[in-house]
């Protein structure tokens, strides 16, 4: 019996002789008391947190400077082209081609314009024939029949230059006037006179081998030819201030006069027509440039003839 109760009494005090089983009840007592102490310290200490971070947002809204409308549309503007694929850049159009206006169609009988004719010094010396026949002009008697040639190589069309001629001829200014002569383009068939466009080259050749010195600058009439200066056809004559065309009549009219029969004239008083038979391009000694013979009322506008 004695053993017994010693072993409960060791029991009950520990090794230590005190009561080993109570004090490890009153530390796990102690501890449970502890944790709901601690929990609260925690949710105390999360609501001081909470309290001042909402003091802080409640400051700054309250502080804060206002936002513009043209801030939120900048901003807008930059979330919007951060996001979204930059469109290319367009290219720049090709200006429209200007559609080109229709040149007026060129005359069949039409020549290059002056100053696109070029002027060869020389050419082949052989001819080609223009293919154009007209009536009878003037009331004249003495119908004179007559042709057109132009120099191979060259440009100017011979029909061009036979129409222009028999205008030329036809112009009631023109030797027609005199009521004794008629002319008539032929390109075929028996002729009184050729006129010939020629090269200054050629124009030197035909007229030098009669003895008539052009120097490549002037016109000349030898025999049945009235030969014309391609240079004076296109160029004119510094003396003469007219239209080209003009000057083209005073050359035909004046080698024609020669081959009807007239010499050359001068002057017949400053501020007058010079005379077509005036040789014109070496002066015009006082008088007014003039390509015909007539005037418009018929008279005649000569001049003292030079031997």
């Amino acid at each position: 019996m004695g053993r017994s109760t010693a072993r409960r009494a060791s029991r009950r005090t520990g090794p230590n002789g005190g009561g080993g089983r109570s004090r490890s009840r009153s530390r796990r007592r102690g501890r449970a008391r502890r944790g709901p102490a601690r929990a609260v310290l925690a949710l105390t200490a999360l609501g001081a947190v909470l309290l001042t971070a909402g003091a802080a947002v409640a400051y700054w809204r309250d502080t804060r400077p206002p936002v513009t409308d043209d801030q939120v549309a900048d901003v807008a503007d930059a979330l919007d082209a951060s996001t979204r694929t930059p469109a290319p850049s367009p290219s720049p159009s090709a200006s429209p081609t200007p559609k080109s206006s229709p040149s007026p169609s060129a005359s069949p009988s039409a020549s290059p314009s002056p100053s696109t004719i070029a002027i060869p010094a020389t050419g082949p010396g052989t001819f080609v024939t223009a293919q154009a026949d007209g009536t009878t002009v003037g009331t004249g008697s003495r119908v004179r029949r007559y042709k057109v040639l132009v120099e191979e190589g060259i440009d100017v069309r011979p029909s061009a230059a036979a129409a222009e001629i028999a205008d030329v001829l036809a112009d009631d200014r023109g030797w027609t006037r005199d009521g004794a002569n008629s002319f008539r383009l032929v390109s075929s068939g028996s002729y009184d006179f050729v006129v010939k466009i020629a090269t200054p080259g050629t124009v030197d050749r035909i007229c030098g081998a009669a003895g008539l010195l052009t120097r490549g600058e002037v016109n000349c009439s030898v025999g049945t030819d009235v030969v014309v200066n391609l240079k004076r056809w296109v160029l004119g004559s510094p003396e003469f201030d007219g239209p080209i065309h003009e000057y083209r009549a005073l050359i035909v009219n004046h080698e024609v006069g020669h081959r009807i029969g007239h010499g050359h004239e001068t002057c017949p008083g400053a501020g007058r027509p010079a005379p077509a038979m005036m040789q014109q391009i070496k002066g015009l000694k006082g008088c007014v440039a003039n390509a015909w013979p007539y005037d418009e009322d018929g008279a005649y506008l000569g001049g003292p003839s030079v031997p």
